[in-house]
């Protein structure tokens, strides 16, 4: 299952190269893109170390150990501590969901917090702006 509106893109981002933004406006609750994923097993997650592709990938399993590569637009979204919008794993049909968690204008990107829980300021990998 894959499924994105119809008026979100991909472009220049100022919070990090590229970001995924709407070119209408969205309604708070409402599903943005449904992201099917890339299974990464554990395995394959330690060759994934010094490569572009250890910044995109979600943990992945009960356990977190093995990884998942959102398709679509789902690896492009950026982070922000102020999001305003979040996923919902679904390991059981491996895709995840993009949520509004707030009404989001014409022209606005959309951004998620890579914590999973949009209230979580712990640190990142990388700085933050």
């Amino acid at each position: 299952m894959s499924q994105q509106i119809p008026h979100i893109f991909v472009a220049h981002s100022k919070l990090h190269g590229r970001g995924v933004f709407t070119g209408a406006p969205i309604s708070s609750g409402s599903i943005i893109e449904i992201c099917p994923i890339l299974y990464l097993p554990k395995e394959d997650i330690p060759a994934l170390q010094g490569t572009i592709i250890n910044d995109y990938y979600f943990e992945w399993d009960e356990d977190l150990q093995a990884g998942a590569l959102a398709l679509g637009y789902g690896s492009i979204y950026n982070h922000s501590f102020t999001c305003n919008a979040t996923y919902q794993v679904d390991m059981d049909a491996d895709v995840l969901y993009i949520h509004a968690l707030r009404d989001i204008v014409a022209g606005e990107e959309i951004t998620i917090n890579y914590n999973g829980n949009p209230e979580d300021d712990s640190p990142l990998w990388f700085d933050t702006k």
